[in-house]
C-alpha cells in the first residue's frame, strides 16, 4: 500500500537516502513505518503507530516502529515534539509551516500557532554570547476554552 502524494514520495525519498547512506534498506517494516507515520494527521506517540498498524493488520514489530522512529527523526522526515509527558510525541514535516504549540492541561487537547520569527529576535542575543541556533520549539501551556466552559 503506497502513498502517492508527491511530496510524501519526496519524503520517502529523503528516508531511502539516509537508509543508504547509513548501510542500510528500505525493509517491509521500515516502509510499513513510513507509511502509518504519513498517514498520521497531526501528532502522534509511538503507542498510537502501534495501534494503528495492528488496526490496520500490518505486521511489524515494535522494536522496528521505535527503530524506525528514530530513523525517520535521524532522516528529518517526521520531528518530535516536546511536551512534558514521559512519552515523545511525533509530526510529520513535509506538509507543516513553522509552529508551535499549546496544550490545555486538562483535556491534553494541542492547539497549533504560527511561528511569527522568534529566531530573528533572539539570534543576535544568542549569537553574542557565542550560539548559533538550528532551531526553536516554544509550548505554552494552559486551559483550553472547552475546559474553562466546563469549570
Amino acid at each position: 500500500m503506497r502513498l502517492a502524494h508527491p511530496k510524501i514520495q519526496k519524503e520517502q525519498e529523503r528516508f531511502v537516502k539516509y537508509l543508504r547512506y547509513q548501510g542500510l534498506r528500505l525493509s517491509s517494516g521500515r516502509q510499513i513505518v513510513f507509511e502509518e507515520a504519513m498517514r498520521a494527521h497531526g501528532h502522534f506517540a509511538s503507542e498510537e503507530l502501534i495501534k494503528q498498524c495492528r488496526k490496520n493488520k500490518r505486521k511489524v514489530s515494535r522494536a522496528t516502529i521505535y527503530r524506525s522512529l528514530r530513523e525517520l527523526l535521524a532522516a528529518g522526515v517526521i520531528r518530535e515534539t516536546a511536551f512534558g509527558d514521559k512519552h515523545q510525541h511525533f509530526e510529520h514535516i513535509y506538509d507543516e509551516k513553522p509552529h508551535h504549540h499549546a496544550r490545555c492541561i486538562h483535556c491534553y487537547n494541542i492547539i497549533e500557532i504560527d511561528d511569527l520569527g522568534e529566531d530573528k529576535v533572539y539570534q543576535p542575543l544568542l549569537e553574542r554570547q557565542g550560539f548559533k541556533i538550528l532551531g526553536h520549539e516554544m509550548h505554552f501551556y494552559g486551559v483550553c476554552k472547552n475546559c474553562l466552559n466546563k469549570k
